[in-house]
């Protein structure tokens, strides 16, 4: 069972109650008529990167549906909370990747996304034995990675919200799913 296609979705939901804030994210990011099943963080080779929109056409209400999820949930007034999931991608596709999750308060989008891409950039990096200084971000670091023969693709998907006013609940999830 090794998924060929994946696509990148994210969402938000509000409600008096965090089980129903929860459920309204999935239903914005599509994807809360599937069974959904949270898988760990691997990229499988060859997996073809498709649109929302074509990734859905592939599925099923009801289905299992394989993902890599990542959450989070306040109900504090004006709480600033982020979701993200990371994607870095060596060059030769005959090779994995690796997908990170991150979730924070407080946090920006921009800086939400870039932590989890360095978290997939790093993973990658432990396994193809290319040199990677936690300490630095991607970003500092692509020009090594292109010396060192290993061109790395990386990615984010954020969601972000404030805790609204009223103290309801809000969500937001971000992920990365797999079509088997």
């Amino acid at each position: 069972m090794v998924p060929k296609y994946a696509f990148f979705t994210k969402g938000k939901g509000q409600s008096k109650e965090k089980l129903t804030s929860f459920e309204m994210a999935l239903r914005n990011a599509k994807i809360a008529e599937f069974n959904l099943v949270k898988v760990s963080s691997i990229m499988p080779p060859y997996c073809k990167i498709v649109t929302r929109a074509k990734g859905l056409k592939m599925l099923s209400a009801g289905q299992i549906v394989y993902v890599v999820l990542s959450d989070a949930s306040t109900s504090e007034p004006k709480r600033r909370i982020t979701s993200s999931v990371g994607i870095a991608m060596p060059e030769d596709r005959s090779k994995h990747g690796y997908l990170s999750e991150h979730h924070s308060y407080g946090e920006s989008k921009k800086r939400s996304g870039e932590y989890a891409e360095d978290l997939a950039a790093y993973m990658l990096a432990t396994t193809i034995g290319a040199p990677f200084d936690s300490n630095k971000n991607y970003n500092e670091q692509k020009d090594i990675w292109k010396i060192s023969g290993n061109t790395v693709r990386t990615q984010a998907i954020t969601s972000v919200a404030n805790g609204p006013e009223d103290g309801s609940w809000v969500t937001v999830v971000t992920g990365i799913v797999f079509i088997i």
